[in-house]
């Protein structure tokens, strides 16, 4: 089954689609992403690459190991 990440999403969208990127995320910086609260409430106006952005962690990094697990990423140049 193909996996699409759709990058235009919310993180809190992704995570319920996907419950296996909050591991990938968590090990890319993203701390927070194991915090239920975080990803209930930031989560759901948050999106990939404004948390990049806004964490300083490389986009193309991030698109790189979702890849590397086995995803399709769509609207990446959001």
């Amino acid at each position: 089954m193909s996996k699409t990440l759709d990058m235009s999403k919310t993180v809190f969208e992704l995570a319920n689609e996907y419950p296996e990127i909050k591991d990938i995320l968590k090990n890319l910086g993203f701390e927070n992403i194991t915090n239920p609260v975080m990803l209930k409430t930031a989560g759901k106006v948050m999106t990939i690459p404004k948390a990049a952005k806004m964490k300083g962690i490389d986009y193309a990094t991030i698109l790189d190991k979702f890849r590397e697990n086995g995803f399709t990423v769509i609207n990446e140049d959001i």
